[in-house]
């Protein structure tokens, strides 16, 4: 007679089938008691000291008292197609936190969300426009000469560009899963790696600005969630049922969804030139990208660096971020690998420990 390895027991099945009836009953009195307001992100305690066009600067309130704060003012540069809540995301996993543990002095721009008529603004508007300003406005808040620079993302190829400009305002560079050679992933890449920038590489950009002006943001939503389809799409959805009943788990898995679909719009003609020039042009690593009518030029970037990537990063791979080290300049330059992802540099509990301790330190031992 023929027997199954695994035995199932009747007994046994509908012991389950009660105990996941009552996870999910549980599990959805709690979702319909919960509010906006539960679901709380960007929530470190700060002030808004410069504002314009629905673009703003926050400072964020000290947590160390003041003779343990270093000197040098660093402002977090966020990716301009998501919100800049991925440095703050929950109370317990916030890099903003993080950093004010460790006596930095944190501001972070954050982008805000573009108004149709802000369909035209450009590449230059954002870097010798509003960061240059931003970074000014901050100098002579503190009576400093330079402030101290850290990119997100998108965030650090324009921080990266900025500096290069305008390394006479710029004391530190530090840069986290920042784009910079966007062909250097080809090479002996995995499967979904970089796929987003294969995707961005076919976009008939052009005809998206065309019909929407500003590019949806849940257009681009579809294109992180294609760069691994089944985890993102089914495997988080199917997993967060062992989390229905556990308030704290579930309320950080809601606040990792509202940031991912909370993003702003993309500037259409800013996204038209991002793609054509840093994405299909590689033109940054080439030394063919002007802004504003100047040659970037990242051998003449020579100030400190710390470029600092995620070893399981598939949105931006390695080779992408380590291949600034190739064209700097700087002979005070820093790679360093966090064990994680691309989101899990920011939320990672690994990342909690290591990558703020690490960004003040080295500030430290240089001067700052």
């Amino acid at each position: 007679m023929m027997t199954f390895p695994i035995q199932i027991l009747p007994a046994d099945l509908a012991a389950e089938a009660a105990a996941l009836n009552a996870k999910l009953t549980k599990g959805v009195d709690l979702l319909s008691s919960l509010t906006d307001e539960d679901v709380d992100i960007g929530s470190t305690p700060k002030d808004v000291i410069f504002e314009q066009d629905g673009i703003r600067v926050y400072h964020y309130h000290p947590t160390v008292e003041k003779s343990k704060i270093i000197k040098t003012p660093l402002l977090i540069v966020p990716p301009l197609i998501n919100g800049y809540e991925v440095a703050d995301l929950q109370p317990d996993r916030s890099v903003v936190r993080n950093l004010l543990n460790q006596g930095i002095d944190v501001y972070l721009n954050d982008w805000g969300y573009p108004r149709p008529v802000d369909k035209h603004r450009t590449v230059d508007d954002y870097i010798n426009g509003y960061l240059d300003e931003h970074v000014d406005f901050i100098r002579h808040y503190h009576g400093v000469d330079k402030i101290a620079l850290f990119g997100i993302c998108q965030g650090g190829t324009i921080s990266t560009t900025y500096s290069t400009l305008h390394q006479d305002k710029i004391s530190h560079l530090t840069l986290t899963v920042s784009p910079i050679d966007f062909d250097a992933y080809r090479a002996n890449h995995k499967p979904h790696e970089g796929l987003m920038f294969t995707m961005g590489a076919d976009a008939d950009v052009d005809k998206m600005v065309a019909v929407h002006g500003n590019v949806p943001a849940d257009v681009l939503n579809v294109s992180f969630l294609m760069a691994s389809p089944f985890i993102l799409n089914f495997g988080k959805y199917a997993d967060v049922i062992d989390i229905l009943d556990d308030r704290p788990a579930l309320l950080n898995f809601l606040r990792m969804e509202k940031w991912l679909f909370g993003g702003p719009d993309a500037v259409g003609q800013t996204f038209r030139e991002f793609i054509r020039d840093f994405l299909k042009g590689n033109k940054l690593v080439k030394g063919t990208l002007e802004v504003g009518g100047r040659k970037v030029d990242l051998q003449e970037l020579k100030i400190p660096i710390l470029n600092i990537f995620a070893e399981k990063d598939h949105i931006v791979p390695p080779p992408c971020t380590v291949a600034l080290g190739k064209h700097v300049g700087s002979k005070d330059y820093t790679e360093f690998a966090i064990n994680t992802g691309h989101i899990g540099i920011y939320t990672g509990g690994l990342a909690q420990k290591v990558l703020a301790p690490t960004v003040a330190n080295w500030m430290r031992e240089r001067g700052a």
